[in-house]
């Protein structure tokens, strides 16, 4: 796909404690390599990449491939930096929430994190996928996957042990939480929730995909 060819432009931000790996994450998904020499990110920096989503209906049948470009937006984790990644909020359409397997006080953090996106997000209920990384040091585990599906099922998202270090479950953790949001949108008769230039009907660049069929279907239910 040539850099205007796509259906949509979808923007997932990367959220959680300094540390957890969350740089080292959105390489492996974009560039599937692992550098351990990672700097802490300063403020925000950003990955892309193309994929082609395919719908999956009711009876099993696979609907037409939507070009889609995606945005990864790397957050910083450290407190000081937090008026400047929460002001990124409103214009994520799916947040990717980590947390270290190896560092307790991270999962403990989670709550938090839920709380900003809570107050900050599109609506008091976006789509999250939730990811304990380094599922790798297994051998330093301090947070017990019982706990952390527990977590997630109390906020009812999506949980999955990944490893930036050697890809598990990283793909996997991204594919979920494009097929959340292409499902809320398709959920969704007005799409004035979706941030301007999200999507590109033609070429141009479009907020709004549909009119309200009446004023009770004119919200997207969050």
């Amino acid at each position: 796909m040539s850099d205007g060819d796509y259906d949509y432009l979808i923007k997932f931000l990367a959220l959680g404690d300094s540390g957890v790996g969350k740089t080292s994450f959105l390489y492996q998904y974009t560039d599937g390599k692992f550098n351990s020499k990672f700097i802490t990110t300063v403020g925000i920096d950003f990955r892309e990449k193309r994929v082609v989503y395919k719908s999956t209906g009711p009876d099993g049948t696979v609907g037409r491939g939507q070009r889609i470009h995606i945005q990864l937006w790397d957050t910083a984790g450290q407190e000081r930096f937090r008026s400047l990644t929460t002001a990124f909020f409103r214009d994520a359409m799916g947040f990717l929430l980590l947390f270290d397997l190896t560092n307790e006080q991270s999962f403990l953090d989670v709550r938090n994190w839920m709380s900003q996106l809570q107050t900050h997000a599109y609506c008091e209920n976006p789509d999250i996928v939730l990811c304990g990384n380094k599922s790798d040091l297994e051998d330093q585990h301090a947070v017990k996957a019982e706990s952390a599906r527990e977590l997630a099922e109390k906020y009812g998202v999506p949980y999955f042990e990944t490893s930036a270090a050697n890809g598990e479950n990283v793909s996997r953790a991204v594919e979920v939480l494009l097929d959340l949001i292409m499902k809320r949108m398709e959920r969704c008769v007005d799409k004035s929730w979706i941030p301007d230039g999200m999507v590109r009907t033609n070429g141009h660049s479009t907020s709004n995909l549909a009119e309200p069929r009446d004023a009770e279907q004119s919200k997207c239910g969050c």
